[in-house]
C-alpha cells in the first residue's frame, strides 16, 4: 500500500463511507491542501490487517491506512503493545 513519490515513501488510506451523507466537509483548495471530514459512524472494530494496515470500522464505513504495528509501537514507546481494539475481531 506504500507508494513512492518524488523519491519519498508515502502513507496511503481509503476511506470507504456507506452514504455522502456522512461526508460533513470537502475542500480542495490547491493553495491550502485538501481537507476531508466526515463520520464513520459508531465506532465496531480497529484491527490490523496482516500487521501492515490499520483498518477502522464503523457502522458507516471504514477507514484504512498503511499503518503498521510495529510503526505504532516505535511511536508509542517502549514497554507499550498495539492490540485489537473494539468489538470483534
Amino acid at each position: 500500500m506504500t507508494q513512492k513519490r518524488n523519491g519519498k515513501e508515502k502513507r496511503m488510506f481509503t476511506i470507504e463511507l456507506r452514504s455522502k451523507a456522512d461526508v460533513r466537509n470537502a475542500s480542495l483548495d490547491d493553495k491550502k491542501g485538501i481537507l476531508i471530514e466526515g463520520s464513520i459512524g459508531t465506532l465496531v472494530r480497529a484491527r490490523f490487517l496482516d500487521d501492515l494496515v490499520l483498518e477502522v470500522v464503523g457502522s458507516d464505513g471504514e477507514l484504512r491506512m498503511d499503518l503498521s504495528k510495529k510503526d505504532l509501537e516505535r511511536l508509542a514507546g517502549p514497554g507499550r503493545s498495539c492490540d485489537d481494539w473494539g468489538r470483534g475481531a
